[in-house]
């Protein structure tokens, strides 16, 4: 199918853009930060849109899985004195090996079981992570050797930048095979799926194993790019994160999924502090006390919305949930690609000019 300029010019402005956003954030260091850390949640949202949008395994146990990996590759890296490449790889096979074993586990359950059974399992992990204080740090935490030694944002940057862009190739790749249409065959029917000679089980547990790695590789990169991880960051709250991002994205849509995370991630971030322009700031300050006892925050220059903005945010999952239950950004996608096939049809079906129409029929004559 012959792409629509339209969408050449999106896609090749995006990666421009992304590309040059290191230039472009050059005096601002935090945004660069907050973008570096949208690919990770990108990555994330993405790879749980492939175990539940294609798969049809609702999984709560994506950041325990994230987690096991940055930790095990943590541990290794201070007990063994192995490198921070090497923990990765131990960490992303470690995950996988997890996510090998709730497969296993889970293979008769459906839906609100399995719901159920991976919530118990990362609050396990959470709980067996925080009482543990000689591996793991307890509630203290755990710090991870650097990966790149620098001071810099960039080189951080382009790397999880590349692990996205690796993982949407690798996991479009899967969901376009012969894999990824029995994925789809077992999301809508297993016993119809199973009749026509999908090895179900099979099929689930590579689903989870494959969502897993990908979890657990981009938990053990970006944490060894922070230097520390907690098991604050385990609560079922990020967890809900994550699903949020890929069902406001599109859950069916691992593009989709991808940049809804990116764009709830920066959304959340910018509005921590609303920037106010200076000649509207008189008149705020004026409804000061009753922006304040709605738990709203005043600055100089900003509004601090504090958890206002979660919020906003649930309410805005709670709409598309009710009115676009394919997503925000997904059904634009959609749109694009559905013109653009309506017109490559429209000019298959239109008939020849009648010079060429003639010359064919002399040449048949």
């Amino acid at each position: 199918m012959k792409r629509s300029p339209v969408i050449w010019v999106l896609i090749i402005g995006g990666i421009a853009i992304t590309l040059a956003l290191p230039l472009i954030l050059r005096d601002k260091q935090y945004w660069l930060f907050v973008a570096t850390q949208a690919y990770f949640w990108a990555i994330l949202a993405s790879s749980w849109a492939l175990l539940a949008g294609y798969a049809g395994q609702f999984s709560f146990a994506h950041i325990a899985l994230m987690a096991i990996a940055a930790y095990f590759s943590g541990i290794v890296g201070r007990d063994l004195g192995w490198s921070p490449l090497s923990g990765i790889i131990i960490g992303t096979l470690v995950a996988g090996l997890v996510g090998l074993i709730i497969g296993l586990l889970c293979l008769r359950l459906r839906k609100t079981y399995l719901a159920l059974f991976t919530i118990a399992f990362a609050e396990i992990v959470r709980l067996a992570i925080n009482a543990e204080l000689d591996f793991t740090g307890g509630p203290m935490g755990l710090y991870l050797e650097p990966l790149i030694q620098t001071t810099s944002y960039v080189p951080y940057y382009y790397l999880i930048l590349g692990l996205l862009l690796g993982s949407l190739a690798f996991m479009y790749a899967l969901a376009n095979s012969r894999f990824g249409l029995f994925f789809r065959s077992i999301r809508e029917d297993e016993e119809a799926a199973a009749a026509m000679g999908v090895n179900v089980v099979r099929y689930k547990i590579m689903a989870f194993v494959v969502t897993a790695m990908i979890a657990g590789l981009a938990g053990a990169v970006d944490h060894h790019f922070i230097g520390f991880i907690a098991p604050s960051e385990l609560i079922i709250g990020r967890m809900s994160l994550v699903i949020a991002m890929a069902v406001i994205g599109g859950i069916e849509s691992l593009i989709g999924a991808t940049l809804g995370a990116i764009f709830i991630h920066f959304s959340l971030e910018w509005l921590q502090q609303i920037p106010i322009p200076a000649a509207l700031m008189p008149r705020i300050v004026e409804f000061k006390p009753a922006l304040e006892n709605l738990g709203f925050a005043l600055t100089e220059r900003a509004i601090q919305t504090n958890a206002w903005r979660m919020v906003g945010f649930g309410i805005l999952l709670m709409v598309t949930l009710r009115f676009w239950q394919n997503g925000l950004i997904y059904p634009i996608i959609q749109r694009l690609t559905r013109q653009e096939a309506q017109a490559e049809t429209v000019a298959k079906r239109q008939p020849a000019p009648v010079e060429e129409t003639a010359a064919q029929e002399r040449s048949e004559e």
